[in-house]
Order: C-alpha cells, then sequence, then structure tokens
C-alpha cells in the first residue's frame, strides 16, 4: 500500500471533496464558475492555514483553491494542462478585505476626484491642483475629497485659500480635509450659493470675514453634514461614466491588494436607487471585488421606517459570493452618532439617543439582520450597550454578529461588554491620520492605547481591521498595516508603545481571516488553503523583509479574484483584462491615477504628467518638471534661487 506524507493527504482528501461537491461551486465575480485550473508557482506562499503554513505553489479550479504545497504536489494535483504562471519568488498571500469601507459611493465618484492620498509635499499637491483646473472644463468641479492629512506634506499645514484661489480663480474647488474641514475657492462659493445671509448649519460653521462674507473655509462643529451636503451639490457623472467610474475604483484597491470589502454605506447613498450602478456591475459579471454592503439609514427621526421597509424587501445574506447583504448600519440612528473630529471636544449624544436606538436594534434582532455602529468614544459606546443588553434580555442575539466600528477610545469595562454580548469591533486606521490631533487634545499617553486593539483581542471580541475610506482615511490598506505594525501616524508620529503594536503576521490576519467574521464567511475566505475562494495577491516586495518605512509602499503585481485575474502589472499586466479609459476624459485619473506611487513607478508616473502639462524644453537635473517644487519649497537658506542652484537645479531658467 503507497505512503502519503501529511501534506499529500491534506491536499488530496481536498481535491476529491472538491470532484465530488460540483454542485456547491464557488462563484466567481464574473457570476460565472471558472473552469480552467490555474497554477502559481516560484513564490513565497504565507497561506495563514497554521496547518499549512507556507507553500511554494497554489492551484485553482473553478474559483477554489485546489491545491497548496510544493511544486510537485501541486502539479500533480491539478494535472498537466493547467495553465502555469511564475511567481519570481515573490511573496503571495490572501486577498486582503476591507472590514469598512465606502466603495459603492467611491465608485461613483472616483473618475471626478482629485486624490491627493499618500502625496508627500504640498507643493506637489498644488501642482497637481493647478493642473487638473487647467483640464477641467465648465461647469465641473475640481475636488480633493479626503483620504489625506495635512501632517502628510513636508510642510505640515494645508494651503491656504489664497493658494487655491491663485490657480483656480475661475473653475470651483472643494477641497475636503478629513471629516473636520472642507477649503472652497471663490469660484465653489458663487457656485454653492454661499452668501453673507446663509446661516450656519446645526453643528456647522461658514467662516466669514470681518463684512460677514463666507471665506471658503466651511467647519464641522463637529458635525459634518456642512461639508458632506456642501459636496453633494457639484455636479454628478451620468450612469455610463459612473459604471467606468467604479471600474476604474475597484482596479485600483485590486491593485493594492483588496479582494474583498464590507461597505459601511454612507450618506446620501439610498438603498436601492444608490446601488443601481453596483448590482448591474455585478448582474452584467464585471465585479472584479467582492463586495458585503450594510443599509446606513437616510432619513433623521425616520430611521425605524427606513430599517423596516428594508427588512421587508432585503433578506440577509441575499446575493452571492461576489455581492450580499450583510445586514444595517453603519448608522442606525442618527442620534446616535458622535462625529470623529479629535480638534473639537467630544459630543455629548442627545437624552434621546436610547429611545431612538431601541426600537431600531429589537427590529434588526427579531429579522436576524447583523448591524453595525459608529461610536468613536465610550460613552457612546456605553449608552448604547445599554440598549443592547436590554434588547438582547428578550430577543436574544444567539450568534448574530453585531458591531461596533472606530472604537478609539472604549475601556476595558465596555470590552468586556461588547465580548458578552457576542459582539465585535471593526478598527479602522483613522490615528493614522488624526493622531496628531488626538495628541493635542488629549496628550501622547492617552493616545497610546487608542483604540486598545489588543485588550479587544485578549477579551476574545472579534477584531478586523479596515479604512473608513474614502474620506476620513485613504483606502490604501498598506497604510492601515503599516500603523498597526509601526504605531506611526502618515505624518511620523510614533502613537504606540511596542506593547500595542503588532507583528506583521498578526497585522495580516486582522486584514484576511479575521475580517471574515464580520461578513459571516468564516471558513470561506482569508487563507490559501484548499476549498476556499481564491483571491490572493502577488506582492511588489516582501512584506514580511522590507524595512517598516516601504510598507506603505507595497503594491500587488498580479491579484486574482476567484481564480480569475483582475490585476496585473509589470511583466503580469498583459494577463490582466484591459480596462477602458476612465471617463470622462479630463478625469484626473487619466493623469494622475489614484493613491500616489513613490519609487520607480511613481516617479515614472508623475514625471510623465509633469512633462505633458509642463511647457518648457528641457527638465530640471534636480526637479525634473516639478517646478513648484522649487519654487515654493521651504530651504535652510535666505536665497531659495542660490540654494537650489548650487545644487544644479535650473528651475529659475524655465
Amino acid at each position: 500500500m503507497p505512503r502519503f506524507t501529511r501534506r499529500e493527504t491534506m491536499i488530496g482528501a481536498s481535491a476529491l471533496a472538491l470532484l465530488s461537491a460540483k454542485e456547491s461551486l464557488a462563484m466567481t465575480t464574473t457570476g460565472k464558475v471558472i473552469s480552467e485550473t490555474l497554477i502559481i508557482t516560484n513564490a513565497k506562499i504565507t497561506t495563514l492555514d497554521r496547518q499549512n503554513p507556507v507553500a511554494e505553489a497554489v492551484a485553482m479550479r473553478d474559483g477554489l483553491f485546489l491545491a497548496v504545497g510544493s511544486e510537485q504536489e501541486v502539479r500533480a494535483a491539478a494535472g498537466p494542462d493547467a495553465t502555469v504562471i511564475d511567481g519570481e519568488g515573490r511573496r503571495l498571500i490572501p486577498g486582503l478585505m476591507d472590514s469598512h469601507t465606502h466603495l459603492i459611493r467611491g465608485g461613483l465618484n472616483y473618475n471626478m476626484e482629485l486624490r491627493w492620498d499618500g502625496v508627500p509635499t504640498l507643493a506637489d499637491a498644488m501642482e497637481m491642483l493647478r493642473q487638473q483646473v487647467a483640464r477641467t472644463p465648465a461647469p465641473q468641479w475640481v475636488r480633493v475629497v479626503g483620504g489625506f492629512t495635512a501632517h502628510q506634506f513636508a510642510e505640515k499645514r494645508l494651503p491656504t485659500l489664497e493658494e487655491i484661489n491663485a490657480v483656480a480663480p475661475d473653475t470651483p474647488v472643494f477641497i475636503l480635509h478629513l471629516y473636520d474641514r472642507a477649503l472652497l475657492n471663490a469660484a465653489a462659493l458663487r457656485v454653492v450659493g454661499y452668501t453673507k445671509n446663509t446661516p450656519n448649519p446645526p453643528g456647522g460653521e461658514i467662516m466669514r470675514d470681518s463684512a460677514g462674507n463666507p471665506t471658503g473655509l466651511l467647519l464641522a462643529q463637529p458635525n459634518a453634514t456642512i461639508l458632506y451636503s456642501t459636496l453633494a451639490k457639484g455636479p454628478k457623472l451620468p450612469p455610463e461614466y459612473q459604471l467606468n467610474s467604479t471600474k476604474h475604483f475597484m482596479r485600483e484597491l485590486n491593485s493594492l491588494g483588496i479582494t474583498s470589502v464590507i461597505d459601511a454605506g454612507g450618506g446620501f447613498q439610498n438603498y436601492p436607487d444608490d446601488y443601481e450602478i453596483i448590482d448591474k456591475l455585478h448582474k452584467d459579471g464585471e465585479l472584479t471585488v467582492r463586495i458585503s454592503y450594510n443599509l446606513f439609514t437616510q432619513k433623521p427621526k425616520e430611521e425605524l421606517q427606513d430599517f423596516t421597509n428594508w427588512s421587508n424587501t432585503v433578506r440577509f445574506g441575499q446575493g452571492d459570493d461576489s455581492y450580499r447583504h450583510n445586514g444595517a448600519g453603519e448608522m442606525l440612528v442618527y442620534s446616535a452618532a458622535d462625529f470623529e473630529d479629535f480638534r473639537v471636544a467630544r459630543p455629548d449624544m442627545p437624552p434621546n439617543m436610547e429611545g431612538d436606538l431601541e426600537p431600531v436594534i429589537r427590529l434588526l434582532a427579531e429579522q436576524r439582520w447583523p448591524w453595525r455602529l459608529h461610536a468613536t468614544y465610550d460613552e457612546t459606546i456605553s449608552r448604547a450597550l445599554d440598549v443592547f443588553e436590554k434588547v438582547n434580555r428578550d430577543v436574544p442575539f444567539d450568534g448574530l454578529h453585531w458591531f461596533f466600528d472606530h472604537a478609539e477610545t472604549i475601556s476595558h469595562r465596555n470590552i468586556d461588554r461588547i465580548a458578552a454580548l457576542g459582539g465585535g469591533i471593526a478598527v479602522q486606521h483613522r490615528m493614522a491620520y488624526q493622531g496628531e490631533y488626538f495628541i493635542e487634545r488629549y496628550g501622547a499617553k492617552a493616545a497610546e492605547a487608542t483604540p486598545p486593539i489588543k485588550r479587544m483581542i485578549e477579551a476574545g471580541v472579534p477584531v478586523g481591521a479596515g479604512t473608513d475610506a474614502t474620506r476620513v482615511a485613504s483606502y490604501n490598506p498598506w497604510v492601515s498595516l503599516n500603523w498597526l505594525v509601526t504605531g506611526k501616524t502618515v505624518g511620523g508620529t510614533s502613537l504606540y508603545p511596542t506593547r500595542n503594536r503588532f507583528d506583521r503576521e498578526t497585522a495580516l490576519r486582522l486584514w484576511t481571516e479575521q475580517n471574515t467574521w464580520f461578513s459571516n464567511e468564516m471558513g470561506k475566505k482569508g487563507q490559501i488553503k484548499a476549498g476556499q475562494l481564491a483571491d490572493l495577491a502577488l506582492l511588489s516586495s516582501d512584506y514580511f523583509s522590507v524595512p517598516e518605512s516601504d510598507i506603505p509602499h507595497l503594491r500587488a503585481v498580479l491579484t486574482i479574484v476567484g481564480g480569475k485575474i483582475v490585476h496585473g502589472e509589470g511583466a503580469y499586466g498583459p494577463k490582466a483584462p484591459a480596462l477602458p479609459a476612465p471617463m470622462p476624459d479630463w478625469s484626473p485619473v487619466a493623469l494622475f491615477g489614484g493613491y500616489y506611487r513613490g519609487g520607480e513607478a511613481g516617479g515614472q508616473q508623475h514625471a510623465q504628467a509633469m512633462a505633458s502639462a509642463c511647457g518648457c524644453a528641457h527638465a530640471c537635473s534636480v526637479h525634473g518638471h516639478n517646478h513648484a517644487a522649487a519654487l515654493g519649497s521651504s530651504v535652510p537658506a535666505r536665497d531659495v534661487q542660490s540654494f537650489w542652484g548650487a545644487l544644479g537645479c535650473g528651475c529659475w531658467a524655465v
């Protein structure tokens, strides 16, 4: 009788199970079963399967992982007709999952937005703005809609209104910084109609000059409604452009290794109207990211009616592995929304919060709909838990995967209360963007465990990681992973002592298998393991060995969802499906792409963009065509021109 190794036995048993269970084969994001067998060899595979933690090859068939092990073992399981891809010795990981993002809303607008995510200097950002203003036709706006912080810039500041008006005297410009403020140029103020007679909305402030005229600065105090309601006044893309925009946003996420998200809904994102684009992409088999979506109430004081209506038309879990309903939230009732602007004092929730929240939670528990609740502060969490515990006594939650989002200042006591009720906590890297502001208000000591992720895990609470993109933070998962590992903000401030940081594998698990609890897909994905959904990312550099400072700059050179290639770069580029050009043709995405790319690839992309917009005949040997970086720079010398000239700069000769 032949003898088999333990690994060979695992591979063989899994393959037989797959062959005998055709009726339960996974669907890919195209909605069709993939029959081709695909193998990746010569890779450093981190499987996150504790029984089989590392491998050098993986086979995929019918949308699932078929075999994981040595090249010899995998080829034997896959058969001679498999398509083979050389992994070039690169690190291969399970596809990343963002447990809190706003892909559906973000996709509708992505092609209209100039992204400052990751841009290292304000000079670079303003040069991008200048170029985009020149490309944008009337009556369109130029919009920078979050995903960045002033602290990421070398200059450590935002642009002034005077600087914005200088580069955009006629084209409306809207710049959203986190959810604390928006900067509008004079043209944008005229379009939105804000005048000296416009009253301040509740919880917001229109800053004014000495004559009472709006300056262009809008502040959340701390209610951010003034910010996104102003943004909503801008032109929208027509449906065919929104389809194109969403495709580009998904491919941008794929390029960072993301294969799944949980969409947390959003203001001005009504169901089903604002889901028509993503629903069509799903029906047409054009999703390249798996989406579980939560429904976010749209009507203050009518929240219960919203969820009553939706629970009568949508069943929890309705859909398939590429697009499915995931419950309610992150907004359940408006009276429980504590905005996360750490530049202002913590808001107190109104006394009617519990009365508003209880009937909604009771309905959701009765309908067996899981929910998520936005809650930044421990005080809000305490009051919400009072409601949850009361409802649970009457309608036991019994395994419902409900959870809090954010929880930056949650106490140990409330962590234990969540554990007792069987809930979870989804954390995001908002502190990477607001850490400096938190320290200014509450002190460095208070920031050391904000949020207290290790304490959550020690208490047995399910914890998963995400971004809360696209406005209060960037959608780049590697920024989040860097924050978890280093404890630093994007501005370089160290927030957390070593005891509150994570090793790289644990951080990666928070972005993969641990996130499956929040979408009720445990054991279905999140690992490279035979029988799970075949979602993976082959990385540009080795996450486990690159210097910490390089983690935010990692990308995927090959991304696979359901056994199907959805993204490729470099040598893998021809293997990926073609992506249509961004629509409209003036889209910022056409010139700048999405997240700022450092290194050689980013430098080439940036240099090409600068050269195409610069009319000069010769690039400077120091700054290339980015002459604004020299002209607007701060240097340790009185004469800026002489300082750069000594280094060979020719910007002043242009």
